[in-house]
């Protein structure tokens, strides 16, 4: 399930950050006010929507370093210090994000909508989706797929109580993907 999870926050990751570049270098150039973008600023951090991306620099970084010090284990020290001079130095550009972030959100939503957004996020009701949303999204699919396997279960016994009594013997469902023949009813 954790793997899900992870996989499920890299899609959506990497649908943001396309929706991002595309937002970018859209052709319809389209005007928004600063109040708006302010708007849309305050809906983003009251969502966390981009708080995913916090982890973007510093995992790169890991990571070049482990492959540069794989490579170069006697360069160690300054590959790391190298690293993180040059990742400090990209830090700024966090903000790229926001921006684009911003202009998505304007681009989608009303200042009245955005506001409205803000306003609930920061309630304590909108503040406990956010913290509980993830755990009672959990619950909830553990409770429908038990459901759903019932559901199946119990259509799957009727047709074939149905069946049988309509037209006698034949292979019925057993509900573990094996067949089972019933006799028919003696007339």
């Amino acid at each position: 399930m954790t793997n899900f999870n992870g996989l499920k926050r890299f899609g959506a990751g990497l649908i943001v950050a396309s929706s991002l570049v595309m937002a970018g270098h859209s052709a319809q150039a389209q005007e928004l006010s600063q109040e708006h973008l302010a708007a849309a600023r305050s809906a983003i951090s009251a969502l966390k929507s981009t708080d995913q991306f916090d982890a973007v620099i510093p995992a790169a970084a890991e990571q070049l370093k482990t492959e540069l010090i794989r490579s170069n284990a006697d360069l160690q020290e300054v590959i790391s210090a190298t690293i993180d001079e040059e990742a400090l130095k990209i830090v700024p550009r966090r903000s790229d994000l926001e921006r684009e972030a911003a202009q998505i959100y304007a681009k989608a939503f009303t200042q009245a909508e955005l506001t409205a957004i803000s306003d609930f996020y920061n309630s304590a009701p909108g503040k406990k989706l956010i913290d509980n949303g993830p755990l009672v999204t959990r619950e909830l699919n553990k409770s429908a797929e038990i459901w759903s396997s019932g559901v199946a279960r119990d259509l799957a016994q009727n047709v074939n109580t149905a069946l049988q009594e309509k037209i006698g013997a034949r292979p019925k469902v057993t509900g573990d993907d094996a067949t089972e023949t019933v006799p028919a009813p003696k007339p």
